[in-house]
């Protein structure tokens, strides 16, 4: 369907829309929130007492690898107040050529109006039936309809996370605005506070606020990114549990004094933190948005529940 629309024109289109596009400097506003220097408890004294862990299916025990918890101190650092969302992530992909999101290419949330002008009726017609799924008379609308129907879908998505990016192109999308992914131990004290919460609000799980599950009443999944303001971490950080996981700059490694022999330490896999919607079952919901949890996946990992926020220095505001 796609492909019918003429390819050199596409490009030609994206390559026109992001001349009005740039690069946000590195200034620091409310889209960033500051995290004081100082210690924060970092990691888990928990024991798996039960047989959750095999209960659950888990490929590691349960808190094992968060072990021993341990006061780490952090110099000052900004971190994301929220997700990096799909308006946000467009502009870098324009503007750099990089690899399209699978989300967005199930979803056709690059083709901008202009593209699906290119695009005959039957074409379009068709790209609004099976590829939008727009909940109105495709055959019988008219063809400004049509278009306004999916631009207004499409804006719909604007403010919700992005998802579907690997680390090496979450990674380059920080360092191209002068930031960079946070560490664990970054990651971790901004969810947790200093005082290390075991959920970005408090110690006691509340389903209500986070996305987390099954992306229940979501139409993809995904919430808007100010979503959950009960959910905020003790430094207003927002969905730091459930919405989308989130790479952290950090190789899957033993904590120092771990006693956990796990064949995945090294530099094999990437750390993903805060848990997503999608795939838990709710048994173990609020295990996996736990804010010492620590997950990892190959770097080259792509999946609908898995995004990215960005970090950086006090001396990179200077």
């Amino acid at each position: 369907m796609v492909n019918k629309i003429n390819r050199a024109g596409l490009v030609s289109l994206l390559a026109f829309s992001a001349m009005t596009i740039s690069a946000d400097d590195s200034s620091t506003d409310d889209s960033m929130v500051l995290i004081p220097a100082g210690p924060f408890l970092m990691g888990s004294n928990d024991v798996d007492t039960t047989t959750r862990g095999k209960e659950y299916g888990l490929i590691k025990p349960l808190y094992l690898d968060e072990q021993p918890q341990r006061e780490v101190i952090l110099d000052a650092f900004y971190i994301d107040r929220y997700e990096v969302t799909n308006d946000q992530y467009k502009e870098f992909v324009i503007l750099n050529n990089r690899t399209v999101p699978q989300t967005w290419s199930d979803n056709g949330y690059l083709l901008i109006r202009q593209i699906l002008d290119i695009a005959n009726d039957e074409v379009l017609r068709r790209l609004a039936d099976e590829l939008f799924k727009l909940d109105m008379s495709t055959q019988t609308a008219t063809r400004e309809t049509l278009l306004d129907a999916i631009e207004k879908q499409q804006r719909s998505q604007d403010n919700l996370p992005v998802a579907g990016v690997a680390w090496a192109d979450a990674n380059d999308y920080c360092q191209w605005l002068g930031k960079q992914l946070p560490t664990e131990a970054q990651w971790e004290k901004a969810a947790s506070g200093a005082q290390g919460n075991e959920y970005p609000w408090g110690n006691e799980w509340h389903k209500a606020y986070s996305n987390s599950g099954e992306g229940e009443g979501l139409e993809s999944g995904v919430a808007p990114i100010d979503s959950f303001t009960k959910g905020q971490s003790p430094f207003g950080v927002f969905n730091m549990a459930g919405n989308v996981m989130e790479w952290t700059a950090d190789w899957y490694q033993s904590y120092p004094d771990n006693q956990y022999p796990s064949k995945d330490y090294g530099e094999i896999f990437k750390v993903v933190r805060g848990g997503g919607w999608g795939g838990m079952g709710h048994y173990a919901i609020n295990h996996f948005n736990r804010t010492s949890y620590r997950f990892y996946l190959r770097p080259e990992s792509t999946f609908p529940d898995l995004g990215l926020r960005c970090a950086k220095s006090t001396a990179q505001n200077n």
